[in-house]
């Protein structure tokens, strides 16, 4: 019976990328007409984020009330409905105000969905289900696209809507099949409710908070940033930067396709150790004046170097810290993460700004050396524990 239910999970995975590049792709188009400034799209992103953070953190009481099976439909009605209420606005305070629940409704159905896949399937199937939100995410785009050039920006807010809607309608029917955790052995798991500052104190939690946020700024800056850096930095022309600068989200993608293989032979933490090592050695020719060639090989090897390591910390949340208390702490790592997001990227503009462009790789690095310490300091601080509960 859990079986039947893959499917939906990943076309789930797919709907929740979809709406994520698309304020990027119809904004150009979306903000003379409501009277808004270029720079405007920051403040509805940040209000998304915000509201993301919120019923991440949220998402733990909601599943114990509701279960993942619920959460997931209302979280992914409610977005159907902010992204409708999306192509109705004319003006830009309507658009702050529909970002509201758009946000809300993203959180809890990542940390819900995540947290299902974790205790419920192996680890390959987490990478499967992230490249299936990279379909989704680089999907959005070309649906706008068709949108702008056919009819209008509203059109393309309003056909994903219709997407989210049919989709809301499958996971109701599918609510039967949702098992809660130890169901297919009998054995039932006790969820535990512990506030924030109660789980910030366990050991390693700060440390996977901060491994989510170094994560974040990696794979944020890196495809945020890349473009800047080849043009400004390296001389490379703008459309030739741009399109250089999508290869890193196309590595990203295919690298969690491919680690879906590699997950078959090694666990999670040996994943994320791959990870680092491939982020690595795509920094160095991107920090290294090497040509172009190596440049955007280095954007690549970026990209499938991050692909393990989201899916990987995720779905070795429960073997860190309990089953009981997997989904309070999937809720704690995706706002740990969505902060990230929000702070650290908007961080290195300043840099780059005000110092240099330049910083660009070191940035990456930095990011990546804290990551590498908080694993190496979470994975001594669980293994006694571990040892000790037998988990």
């Amino acid at each position: 019976m859990v079986s039947l239910l893959l499917p939906v999970i990943y076309l789930a995975f797919i709907s929740l990328g979809l709406p994520d590049a698309l304020l990027g792709a119809a904004w150009p188009s979306m903000y003379l007409g409501l009277g808004a400034g270029l720079s405007w799209a920051g403040m509805i992103s940040m209000i998304i984020s915000a509201g993301t953070v919120v019923s991440s953190l949220a998402s733990d009481a909601l599943t114990a009330r509701l279960g993942p099976g619920r959460v997931t439909a209302i979280s992914v009605g409610t977005t159907a409905a902010a992204l409708f209420g999306f192509s109705t606005c004319t003006a830009f305070w309507q658009l702050c105000l529909w970002a509201v629940p758009y946000g809300l409704g993203a959180g809890s159905v990542d940390a819900a969905l995540n947290n299902y896949v974790a205790l419920h399937y192996e680890s390959r199937h987490m990478s499967w289900l992230h490249c299936m939100w990279g379909l989704g995410a680089s999907g959005g785009p070309v649906i706008m696209g068709w949108a702008l050039a056919h009819s209008s920006w509203q059109s393309g807010y309003r056909i994903i809507s219709v997407l989210q809607v049919v989709l809301t309608a499958i996971i109701i029917f599918s609510l039967p099949l949702w098992k809660k955790p130890g169901e297919e052995t009998g054995e039932e798991i006790a969820r535990e409710h512990r506030t924030l500052p109660q789980l910030m104190r366990m050991p390693g939690v700060p440390e996977v908070m901060a491994m989510f946020a170094c994560y974040s700024v990696v794979e944020t800056t890196a495809g945020m940033w890349a473009s800047s850096y080849c043009t400004l930095q390296r001389g490379i022309d703008a459309g030739t930067a741009a399109s250089w600068a999508s290869l890193f989200y196309v590595g990203i993608t295919v690298g969690r396709f491919l680690s879906g293989f590699i997950a078959m032979k090694l666990n999670d933490h040996q994943m994320i150790n791959l990870g680092f090592v491939l982020v690595a050695l795509g920094i160095l020719p991107i920090l290294l004046p090497l040509g172009s060639a190596a440049l955007v090989t280095g954007l690549v090897t970026v990209g499938l170097g991050c692909a393990p390591i989201y899916p990987s910390i995720i779905h070795e949340t429960p073997l860190n810290f309990g089953r009981n208390l997997s989904m309070a702490l999937t809720g704690v790592q995706m706002a740990a993460a969505y902060v990230g997001n929000v702070v650290f990227p908007p961080l290195f503009g300043l840099l780059a700004q005000y110092i240099s462009i330049s910083l660009y790789p070191w940035y990456l690095l930095a990011a990546l050396v804290l990551m590498a310490v908080m694993s190496r300091a979470l994975h001594r601080k669980t293994a006694a524990k571990r040892a000790a509960n037998g988990y």
